[in-house]
């Protein structure tokens, strides 16, 4: 039999009641004197804790409370000796092997008896979540900072050789240039360079902002955003003979951000001309879709391929490479995952080695 309380017009009646939960509850339960030692506790508590009952008896409670939590902890039940319960506290225990666990307390005082009546829970496990949320937080602020470091150095360092470029190409006089191939490349080369301008400058002014949620949309036309990627890398696409299946009839405009479709759209190209197989021509599909409502754009080619099962968890992370191109750098999918996840959308990837890879990314209603 156990003691339980009733109140009943403020005065704690003391009754016993059956012992099998009491016995068998795998939260702590105990009664403690005002004196701070314990009375009685249930086998969870030994269980726990690792100590005998009679060692658990013989000594103040506070010894069993890990150092840095006795202050707290004291005062917590100077307040209950003050008939002030105690709910939800949490504090750490330090069991006999050493080991650190933490508990939730709700604690009812009465003082008639000069007892309290406590359960605890113990949480260690939902604190190490915790922990490890909090370290993958401050790696992620880590990452974010040398990212923007690296967008605002690298912007900043690129725009002189580019402006250098702007201005030799000023220079030119195109009418002293009779071969019609040589003008043709130059003209690719100016463009090419001035799209390029464009983008350092916007990536330099919004690192050179305040850090904002908040990223820019409008509605962009997605075969403009394509012809101008692929203007950009002419000679790449042609050089490798990459064949490009485009398929935009679903839908062919899209509320997003400028700069992140055009990131997008170079990434996963020269990504396909990197990694086609040995002795073959990139072959390239990028088609848009609705589905349930959702707008999708689904990028897929018949190149390498990965294995998913051995880099499932590791595809959009950072510096993360399944091949051994001397130009793998482990960046494109990150930006990607990034650009799609911070305006509310997902992006899902599917791949077999030699049968190349297919991302759907379905962007915000």
């Amino acid at each position: 039999m156990i003691p339980t309380v009733n109140i009943q017009n403020g005065v704690a009646q003391e009754r016993f009641d059956s012992e099998p939960f009491f016995e068998v509850s795998q939260d702590l339960m105990c009664m403690a004197g005002f004196d701070g030692y314990f009375k009685r506790i249930n086998p969870a508590v030994s269980k726990l804790l690792g100590y005998t009952q009679e060692e658990l008896f013989s000594r103040p409670i506070n010894d069993f409370v890990y150092e840095d939590d006795k202050g707290i902890t004291d005062e917590h039940r100077n307040n209950l000796r003050e008939n002030v319960p105690l709910l939800n506290f949490e504090n750490r225990y330090q069991t006999k092997n050493g080991e650190i666990v933490w508990l939730s307390w709700t604690s009812i005082p009465v003082p008639e008896s000069k007892l309290v009546y406590a359960v605890a829970k113990n949480v260690t496990h939902t604190k190490k979540l915790e922990e490890e949320r909090n370290k993958l937080l401050v790696s992620l602020s880590r990452i974010n900072e040398e990212l923007h470091h690296l967008t605002h150095m690298a912007s900043h360092d690129l725009r002189a050789p580019v402006s250098n470029l702007l201005a030799i190409f000023s220079l030119l006089d195109m009418e002293t240039i009779q071969d019609e191939e040589t003008r043709n490349l130059i003209n690719i080369l100016q463009s090419t360079t001035e799209g390029l301008n464009v983008t350092l400058n916007y990536y330099l002014e919004a690192a050179c902002q305040k850090k904002s949620l908040h990223v820019p949309t409008e509605n962009l036309n997605l075969h403009q955003s394509l012809d101008g990627v692929l203007h950009s890398i002419n000679s790449l696409v042609l050089g490798s003979r990459a064949v490009l299946h485009i398929d935009f009839s679903e839908f062919d405009t899209l509320n997003f951000n400028k700069v992140y479709m055009e990131s997008i759209f170079l990434n996963l190209i020269t990504n396909s001309i990197k990694y086609a197989k040995p002795g073959s021509h990139p072959d390239i599909s990028i088609v848009t879709k609705r589905t349930n409502g959702s707008q999708q754009l689904i990028f897929s080619d018949k190149g390498l391929g990965f294995d998913m099962e051995k880099v499932k968890h590791k595809v959009f992370g950072l510096h993360q490479t399944f091949h051994n191109h001397p130009d793998s750098k482990g960046i494109g999918l990150f930006l990607i995952y990034n650009h799609i996840n911070s305006l509310g959308g997902q992006i899902q990837v599917e791949s077999k080695i030699n049968e190349g890879v297919r991302f759907v990314l379905t962007f915000k209603d």
